[in-house]
């Protein structure tokens, strides 16, 4: 059987028997979010561009393996405990959590504040790890979040680090405006990610959400390509810019420790 080329945003991709459904699965998959949990039968099928018939038949099949489950009162759908376990091995199999674990310990355990480890997914960051902070009033993110690139610390810090294509897709994207100190105008974040890669870090104050302060700097492998991103977070009276010079330096000295571990040597 002769496999057939499709062109799918911008990739080549080989189209197998029965790749049609798990695509689509996965899509439906995707449309769950911490902000919206729980999606009807009709809901699901116009977001995603499906049929009803069509929608029911796979989430069918994803409840039949714990993937989603249905709301007894409302029958609406959510996502399956199985995902739980299966996000779980995830979690422990991954190596840059792996070797990271300890310097996000120690850096929150130094600064007092919350320590993350993050990594581009799009025009957003995922939360691989998190170790909150020991402060009663610590402000922390969940593992597994995603949060608007743009409006990070970690974020733009990946951005200004990305290959110019990936960045001029994110930026394509309306930039959402969380609060007052978002940015949201293409020209003026490329300004700041200019800065950012030049001084190897990156500050967020207030664009995530008032009155909370990040400061993230680079991951390196062995390839010398930055993967991920390693950050201190917390509240602006903790974090008052007086200090975060000082933590910008803890955040950059922790990074490079993962990145040596990782292999990653500058030349």
């Amino acid at each position: 059987m002769m496999l057939q080329a499709q062109e799918v945003e911008g990739q080549a991709i080989e189209s197998y028997p029965g790749t049609q459904a798990v695509a689509r699965a996965i899509g439906l998959l995707k449309v769950f979010s911490d902000a919206q949990p729980e999606w009807s039968l009709a809901d699901l099928a116009q977001v995603t561009k499906l049929n009803k018939t069509t929608a029911f038949r796979l989430l069918a099949a994803l409840e039949a393996e714990g993937l989603v489950m249905r709301n007894p009162l409302s029958g609406g759908y959510r996502l399956g405990l199985e995902l739980v376990a299966l996000g779980g091995c995830a979690m422990r199999s991954n190596p840059l959590r792996a070797v990271s674990r300890p310097v996000l310990e120690s850096l929150a355990q130094e600064s007092d504040e919350a320590a993350t480890l993050e990594v581009l997914a799009g025009s957003h960051v995922l939360i691989v790890d998190e170790v909150s902070s020991r402060h009663p009033m610590g402000m922390s993110q969940d593992v597994g979040s995603r949060l608007p690139a743009h409006a990070t610390a970690t974020g733009k810090l990946l951005l200004a680090y990305a290959p110019e294509e990936i960045l001029n897709a994110g930026l394509r994207l309306p930039l959402v405006r969380l609060t007052d100190h978002t940015i949201v105008e293409p020209t003026r974040l490329r300004k700041q990610l200019a800065v950012i890669r030049q001084q190897g870090y990156a500050v967020a104050t207030g664009e995530l959400e008032p009155g909370f302060v990040a400061v993230a700097a680079p991951i390196y492998d062995r390839e010398r390509q930055v993967v991920a991103a390693i950050s201190i977070g917390g509240s602006s009276l903790r974090l008052p810019t007086e200090r975060q010079p000082q933590i910008a330096v803890m955040v950059q000295m922790a990074a490079r420790q993962i990145s040596r571990q990782l292999g990653y040597w500058p030349g």
